[in-house]
């Protein structure tokens, strides 16, 4: 005899994809409650009337809500970054009004628990996650662990973070692949902080609003090995030293972009690159590089010496649309928590005194 085949559904990815809960789904759709709940567990194979309800209801083709065996790539949620390999672990995120995956990849937060694998052509989700209580931050704050921490504590919202740069985070914002983008390119002399450097990236030819955080005042160094070897910082760089950079549009590759922009011994495109500030200070610490800009705390950290260059306001930007959002609400009482803010106050080269601070941005349609 042939074994029956098994039905399939993406009912619960694409409900919390659009952030409803289960009562929702039931009152859009004029199924009970309980037939959603017994559907999305497979408990219960629905009519082709009740499938058409809540393929109407969701917005969703009926052959990507339900399809006759194992689940498939083709019936997954799209992946908001490519992985890299046929076997990739991943994420789920509820993000758009969607339901999307991110491949896991190194992390500030250390190794994060994942969702699910896909291997090949069958995708393989865990039980018991729930997209709608995550929220993708791209930094390079290397203290971003604190602030994984208070979302946890306060409203048991998950933090997953990619490591970007500043431009690299506003470019993930700007294509709504993130929740939020972490930003330090502007010096703290600057009077209207990082608002103007984030305009050029999320200007899109339409209106749109936008909210900026203050996370905190930075101290950032050129940092260097054997404390004592140089007096000051015009004889380090006198000396030539293997510099380490950063990506262009980072922060800290602005700040040797203007330290080194004169020098004719140094050609700033052909130097190794570290992915982040604890890159550059492990690149020393390791001795594959002499010098390099970073934050103090990462410096610090790795045991080196520092010539203070500037200090730097880090905000953090997200859509004014998301702030009502759970996972908004929750990010924000964890920069305004006095825990949080002592705790990042003690950290090396941080201020906290005006976290948690925010300002609206508006760009307008030709910015």
């Amino acid at each position: 005899m042939t074994a029956p085949l098994s039905l399939s559904t993406a009912v619960r990815s694409v409900r919390l994809g659009k952030g409803w809960t289960q009562d929702e789904l039931a009152r859009r759709s004029g199924v009970s409650r309980a037939g959603v709940s017994a559907i999305e567990s497979g408990r219960l194979v629905p009519s082709t009337a009740t499938a058409l309800a809540l393929a109407r209801a969701l917005e969703t083709p009926l052959d990507r809500l339900f399809w006759l065996g194992e689940p498939s790539v083709a019936n997954v949620p799209e992946w908001a970054i490519e992985p890299g390999a046929d076997r990739a672990r991943f994420w789920r995120v509820a993000i758009g009004g969607r339901e999307r995956l991110y491949p896991v990849e190194p992390s500030p937060l250390g190794l994060l628990p994942h969702d699910g694998v896909v291997e090949g052509a069958v995708y393989h989700p865990r039980e018991g996650v729930d997209p709608g209580r995550t929220l993708v931050l791209a930094t390079c704050d290397p203290a971003v662990s604190l602030l994984a921490a208070e979302m946890a504590r306060l409203r048991g919202v998950r933090l997953v973070v990619l490591s970007r740069s500043s431009g690299a985070a506003l470019e993930l914002l700007s294509k709504g692949l993130v929740h939020a983008a972490g930003v330090h390119l502007a010096a703290t002399t600057a009077t209207s902080g990082n608002e103007g450097e984030v305009v050029p990236y999320l200007g899109n030819g339409t209106e749109s609003e936008f909210r900026l955080i203050h996370g905190a005042r930075w101290q950032s160094v050129v940092a260097y090995a054997n404390r004592g070897r140089y007096k000051s910082l015009r004889s380090l760089v006198s000396a030539s030293p293997r510099w380490v950079s950063r990506e262009p549009g980072s922060g800290a590759r602005r700040c040797l972009d203007e330290l080194l922009g004169h020098s004719r011994r140094v050609r700033l495109d052909e130097l190794p690159r570290a992915r982040d500030h604890q890159g550059v200070a492990e690149a020393i610490r390791g001795d594959w590089a002499d010098a390099g800009v970073c934050l103090q705390l990462s410096s610090e950290q790795a045991g080196l010496a520092g010539f203070k260059i500037r200090q730097e306001t880090y905000e953090i930007c997200m859509a004014e649309s998301f702030v009502g959002d759970p996972r908004a609400i929750a990010l924000l009482e964890a920069l305004e928590s006095s825990r949080y803010r002592r705790d990042l106050g003690d950290l090396p080269g941080c201020e906290s005194s005006s976290t948690g601070e925010w300002r609206r941005v508006i760009i307008k349609a030709d910015a």
